[in-house]
């Protein structure tokens, strides 16, 4: 092998387990590295949470602590130069440049909506796009971030699923989302609040799921609460089980249905983790915090699921779980067979849960005129699945 020259008290990179690919994996693996170090190809430091930062320092000679520095330049600076990291020293800088990177996902294009709502197409790699959201409000801005490349649970009232899955997102793809946005947005706006809501489920995705939350929560870097970062999942069990043990993020539940005939039809996962063993979960992951509770996702669609029954059916359902419900109003894409309730059925649907004792809201539809609204998110997915030709096929 080809030596290289390495500044002063400096080794060259030793070469640690490759990372997984992601996946679910229900193990006590260490969280993983954003690349196999040593193997010719440049780090990606966007990628690297406190830990994995701290053992790249390690792994080359430096101190520990140059962790810290890095990430607060990367992440709370928005700087992607290693010249302009003038805390660290010139040899350091030079090495970090020609064995490293900072390289987020590439824009494609931005719009903006009517009301305020900013969506971004991302490039992840020559074949595949995948689109982020920012929803400012008064007093915060919520970011909707993309866990996948497209959805393998082909929910049938979301235009993602239709577009079939590719792969997983690397922890820089994730937090990339978030580092986009903050340069994005400038000093005018910041995020306040993140929502793994986006394409793709997250906890398919588990290890860099958790390792992209865990840098966004990070003092060093974005410093969010747990109260500020939610998952949201269509209900993979164990992998919720596991994320109780390495997680404390706040957790949303895509239910859709108060019974499991139904919630098969809408929600197909539900057929190998039915609604009781979902909500068992939901309530172990709360535990034995009292004041937390899980949000219940409930996407109201015209005659499917937004009747009286449905809702009092609804509320029996969570009477003992430690809930909260957001009623979403269905936003239509191209071939849907749903239509969105009517106003007064969604009225009518909240005041029975809401008389039933549960917090209930109804999510506000924002940016619908740039297709940036709840289940309209699509990117571009070259698609592994082929499920968007069985769905053409059908349409």
């Amino acid at each position: 092998m080809k030596s290289i020259p390495v500044p002063v008290n400096m080794v060259p990179l030793s070469s640690p387990p490759p990372p997984g690919e992601g996946s679910l994996e229900l193990t006590s693996a260490a969280l993983p590295l954003e690349e196999a170090w040593g193997q010719g190809v440049k780090t990606n430091l966007l990628g690297l949470n406190r830990k994995a930062m701290e053992d790249y320092f390690r792994s080359i000679g430096d101190k520990p602590f140059r962790a810290v520095q890095l990430l607060q330049w990367i992440h709370q600076r928005g700087v992607d130069d290693f010249n302009a990291m003038t805390n660290l020293s010139k040899p350091l800088r030079a090495y970090l440049a020609e064995h490293s990177e900072i390289r987020p996902p590439e824009i494609v294009l931005a719009q903006e909506a009517s009301d305020g709502v900013r969506k971004w197409v991302l490039q992840v790699d020559a074949n595949n796009r995948i689109e982020t959201v920012f929803i400012p409000e008064e007093g915060r801005g919520t970011l909707c971030v993309s866990s996948q490349v497209g959805c393998a649970l082909e929910c049938s009232f979301c235009s993602t699923a239709q577009q079939g899955f590719n792969r997983n997102l690397s922890v820089a793809e994730i937090i990339g989302q978030l580092w986009v946005a903050q340069r994005e947005l400038g000093e005018g706006r910041r995020v306040t609040n993140v929502v793994l809501m986006g394409m793709g489920e997250p906890l398919l995705n588990f290890n860099h799921v958790v390792a992209a939350t865990e840098l966004m929560m990070d003092d060093f870097t974005y410093g969010l609460s747990k109260r500020r970062v939610t998952l949201s999942t269509s209900g993979v069990v164990p992998a919720l089980d596991r994320l109780a043990e390495v997680s404390d993020v706040s957790l949303a539940v895509s239910l859709h249905a108060p019974d499991d005939t139904l919630r098969n039809e809408l929600v197909p996962i539900n057929r190998k983790y039915p609604i009781k063993e979902l909500l068992a979960a939901c309530k172990r992951y709360i535990g034995k915090e009292s004041r937390r509770k899980v949000t219940i996702e409930y996407v109201l669609l015209e005659g499917v699921n937004d009747s009286p029954a449905h809702a009092r059916a609804l509320a029996k359902l969570l009477a003992n779980v430690p809930s909260k419900v957001n009623l979403i109003p269905f936003n239509p894409f191209p071939n849907s067979r749903y239509r969105c309730s009517s106003p007064e059925t969604i009225l009518r649907f909240s005041e029975i849960v809401q008389q039933a004792g549960l917090i209930t809201t109804t999510r506000k539809t924002r940016g619908v005129d740039i297709d940036a609204a709840c289940g309209q998110l699509v990117g571009r997915v070259n698609d592994k699945s082929k499920r968007h030709f069985r769905l053409q096929a059908i349409a």
